[in-house]
């Protein structure tokens, strides 16, 4: 059952659940990826104010050692990119829109209720690497101790789309920071927790400011 927050969704209540519309044959998701990736090839028009996407986030105490880590890290390899509020950690597994403002409140509780039909039991997951990726991220990631991130991510993504695809190209990783200078990958000490919910997140863009949605708790 998802727990709302206040003020953030308020507008949403007394509102029917519905399912995200198909168009054309393609779910509604599905659709706004394409319109996602077409804006970003044009490069054309204001750029978006709004995200909203489904993360598993760590504990406080996790969050403070990842925190710890990150800047460690940073000033062990005399990067100057500014670090991610210890707040706004998360792990995303699958975001559901972006554009100017939210969508309407019944699309919301559409993914809500998808997302609410996954099985999935609380489990340990672990980031044991850092490394940056392609695009400047600084990043904790890694392999075996992440692999129930990697069910959890297709399972919901499974719910979230009309059609199941294959498995989806997907590396579980914490972002700590943006950075020109790049980092090979290297071994670092584990910083792992119990993930227990997942929560749709809405994130202002270009505002380093998180709003969580709602929290539907693991089975």
């Amino acid at each position: 059952m998802a727990v709302f927050s206040g003020a953030t969704i308020e507008g949403f209540a007394g509102r029917q659940a519905l399912a995200p519309r198909s168009e054309q044959g393609l779910s509604r998701l599905a659709v706004d990826r394409l319109r996602r990736r077409h804006v970003g090839l044009r490069r054309t028009g204001p750029r978006f104010t709004d995200r909203l996407f489904f993360a598993a986030l760590p504990d406080a105490e996790t969050a403070e050692r990842i925190a710890e880590r990150a800047a460690a890290s940073r000033a062990r390899h005399g990067l100057t990119g500014r670090l991610l509020k210890t707040g706004n950690f998360h792990v995303t597994l699958s975001t559901v829109h972006e554009g100017h403002g939210l969508p309407d409140a019944g699309e919301i509780d559409g993914w809500m209720a998808r997302a609410e039909g996954i099985s999935m039991p609380s489990f340990r997951v672990g980031f044991d690497r850092l490394m940056s990726f392609a695009n400047g991220a600084l990043v904790l990631t890694g392999d075996d101790s992440t692999v129930g991130m990697e069910v959890l991510q297709q399972r919901l993504c499974d719910s979230l789309d009309d059609t199941p695809r294959p498995a989806r190209r997907y590396t579980p990783h914490v972002t700590l920071l943006h950075d020109g200078r790049h980092i090979e990958a290297e071994p670092v000490e584990p910083i792992a927790w119990t993930v227990r919910e997942v929560v749709l997140v809405h994130s202002l863009i270009g505002q380093t400011t998180h709003r969580h949605i709602a929290r539907i708790p693991l089975s």
